[in-house]
């Protein structure tokens, strides 16, 4: 069993996309055909939520988020390999901010991801943050903090509204979670059973209690904050292309995504 220290998670990219979430959608135009052909797990699991997608289109009440944020969410909790590479990718990004210019390649999944849940979250019933009793189980590793510490799991952090479900996931750490800022994604979910609420890289939790009951650690975490070191980063300067020659509202961007999947993904049809 691996053993890691929680922490801030320093070199996590957290940016919240404040204030310029329509000069991102300009510039991911051009970032989404790279980041799909150069990574081939990355367009398959596209191009896999794509067909989930358009196999539940008009099913059910009118939805809140846009249909890239649909897509970007049905890619995340797809049971693939991909969410564990990007969830990576998202701890290591912040290092520097050129790190994330030139090496983070999920430019588009983190930000249709955080959208997406801003969108949940303004939606959701006061009080506003609406807050939620969470689980989380983890296998394979073994975390270690301390009561009255803060920590940042510092990438997107599935948890579960079901403590018998979060259990199914592993228990050599189990986390009790309020969370303030995680949103039921259960109807967005490539497996809605698990009555998933995702946790966006941001936010920050203390440390309330830790128990060891022989091999497994218990953790108990109540929300504190959001955290942000990064903010618009990609749009101030080096990643931008400086904006449109002509003036305008964008393309829709799920479409050029959707077009992008299916051009990466070797002899895929979305």
């Amino acid at each position: 069993i691996l053993e890691l220290e929680l922490d801030l998670a320093p070199t996590s990219f957290d940016d919240q996309y404040r204030g310029c979430s329509r000069m991102m959608e300009e510039e991911l135009e051009e970032l989404n055909h790279t980041e799909f052909s150069t990574n081939s797990l990355y367009a398959q699991a596209w191009t896999l939520a794509t067909q989930e997608w358009r196999s539940r289109r008009g099913a059910g009440a009118p939805r809140a988020l846009s249909p890239g944020q649909e897509v970007a969410l049905l890619v995340y909790t797809q049971h693939s390999d991909l969410y564990q590479v990007f969830n990576r990718a998202v701890s290591q990004a912040g290092a520097s901010l050129r790190h994330y210019l030139e090496s983070f390649h999920f430019k588009v999944l983190h930000f249709l991801l955080s959208q997406a849940l801003a969108a949940l979250r303004a939606t959701q019933p006061p009080p506003t943050p609406p807050c939620h009793q969470v689980y989380r189980g983890v296998k394979g590793i073994r975390f270690s903090t301390q009561p009255g510490h803060s920590i940042r799991f510092g990438h997107f952090t599935s948890t579960s509204l079901s403590r018998e479900k979060a259990s199914a996931f592993g228990q050599d750490t189990f986390f009790w979670l309020q969370t303030c800022y995680g949103v039921p994604i259960g109807d967005y979910s490539f497996y809605p059973g698990e009555e998933e609420v995702l946790i966006p890289p941001f936010e920050r939790f203390l440390v309330v209690n830790v128990t060891q009951l022989g091999d497994q650690a218990l953790i108990r975490l109540h929300s504190q904050a959001g955290l942000s070191n990064y903010n618009c980063e990609f749009v101030k300067g080096e990643g931008s292309s400086g904006g449109r020659s002509s003036p305008g509202p964008p393309p829709h961007l799920w479409l050029l995504l959707l077009a992008a999947a299916a051009l990466a993904a070797p002899g895929g049809d979305p």
